[in-house]
């Protein structure tokens, strides 16, 4: 029976496949950075690391909407999930004797194929939805809960990968989720109905760029979005959490990691509800798709005050500033949340069946773009002026966001 006939079935193969893929993701950065960070590497080496990441993200985001059209979307999902597999063998390579710049260019050459690895196993899934989801409001919800759950998988990855660090080590770690992962791929294979797009040999690698206004402006709005973010999330404050939090002894540092997954942990789970929840917080059901589109323009902004009051905050030594990061930055992802979801589901909205998947593609494109950007920036910043740095640079960023969400 094909997927059309039973688009549950597809649709919950489809999200197990991306559980499983965000899962391992979200625990492998954590690996990185607090290994890393525990080796001696510095706020700037570690941005490097997953520089080659994003950078990856951005060509595969690129060419993997044509990629899918060319070879099928299922050919695709199963590729990103074979080469994540391929990512964390490879870790396990790494020579502890190496030295500063052998070690840096392995890791990230690795965490390149990474890259490559999740947006392939992202595209592929967020495509499928639009060709799934029923008629009507139903897409928003679909979306909705696919990106929400996703990020709680990756919340539960950010502490697994933390836990399993100061438990079994770094190369114990990275053997385990490599075999999970593959259990996964083989019960996803066996069970994805057949049915989602089929190759199509016409189609032509010159349709990857969009020439839609709206998609554009919605790709330069995601990209500032997720640089408004990465500038803080990906060094900024693991960094400045784990020097507060640990007194330098083995046992502090394992304390430290602990406390520094639970929050990303938390951070991320929190984050993935309020998009899951996001239909209903914005009562999608009763507005129209111009509505929406409005009401993408109002949350970007609300989001531009908050990284600048933290950065003051911490720029003049606020008295239990660790807390106030703490909510501040519960705060900021509630707002960053609805934002993300109203992107979600604005790009399957705008694109047009035909070319879904390059829509898809090229807006994750500008989604791993920013990634990238805010990544160099997050271990600049720091590098330069510290935390307070790390959060008027997000700041910055997500006013352009805001600038660019008032012209969809």
């Amino acid at each position: 029976m094909s997927a059309a006939a039973r688009p549950l079935q597809a649709y919950a193969a489809v999200t197990a496949a991306y559980w499983a893929f965000m899962l391992t993701d979200g625990a492998l950065r954590m690996l990185v950075l607090l290994h890393f960070n525990s080796l001696g590497f510095s706020a700037l080496q570690l941005a490097w690391l997953f520089l080659l990441y994003e950078l990856a993200g951005i060509v595969t985001n690129l060419y993997a909407g044509w990629l899918a059209a060319r070879f099928g979307l299922a050919a695709t999902l199963y590729a990103g999930l074979m080469v994540q597999i391929a990512a964390l063998l490879a870790l396990t390579a790494l020579d502890p004797t190496w030295g500063i710049t052998a070690s840096v260019g392995f890791v990230m050459a690795v965490q390149g194929l990474s890259g490559v690895a999740k947006d392939l196993a992202k595209m592929s899934s967020k495509s499928a939805v639009k060709l799934l989801a029923p008629d009507g409001t139903g897409l928003f919800s679909w979306v909705a809960w696919l990106t929400g759950s996703k990020n709680a998988v990756k919340g539960i990855g950010f502490f697994l990968g933390a836990a399993m660090l100061g438990l079994i080590g770094f190369d114990a770690s990275l053997l385990t989720m490599a075999a999970i992962l593959s259990a996964i791929l083989i019960a996803v294979a066996a069970l994805l109905p057949s049915g989602l797009p089929a190759k199509n040999k016409g189609a032509k690698l010159s349709a990857i760029w969009s020439v839609s206004p709206q998609i554009n402006r919605l790709s330069l709005a995601r990209m500032f979005l997720f640089g408004a973010r990465d500038v803080w999330f990906v060094v900024g404050i693991p960094i400045y959490f784990q020097s507060v939090l640990s007194d330098g002894t083995a046992e502090g540092r394992r304390e430290a990691f602990f406390l520094i997954g639970g929050f990303m942990a938390v951070w991320i789970i929190l984050y993935g509800a309020v998009q899951a929840m996001a239909p209903r917080l914005l009562r999608a059901g009763k507005r129209s798709q111009a509505d929406l589109t409005k009401a993408a323009a109002l949350w970007a902004a609300l989001l531009v005050p908050l990284p600048f009051v933290l950065a003051a905050l911490a720029l003049f030594g606020a008295p239990d500033l660790t807390m106030i990061l703490v909510a501040g930055l519960l705060a900021f992802g509630f707002i960053f949340a609805v934002n993300s979801a109203l992107h979600s589901y604005l790009i399957l909205a705008f694109s047009g069946e035909g070319r879904v998947t390059m829509d898809v593609g090229f807006y994750y494109m500008a989604n791993a773009a920013g990634r990238l950007l805010g990544t160099a920036l997050s271990g600049l910043s720091f590098t330069l002026g510290g935390l307070p740095a790390c959060l008027a640079t997000a700041g910055l960023m997500a006013g352009l966001s805001a600038c660019a969400a008032r012209r969809l």
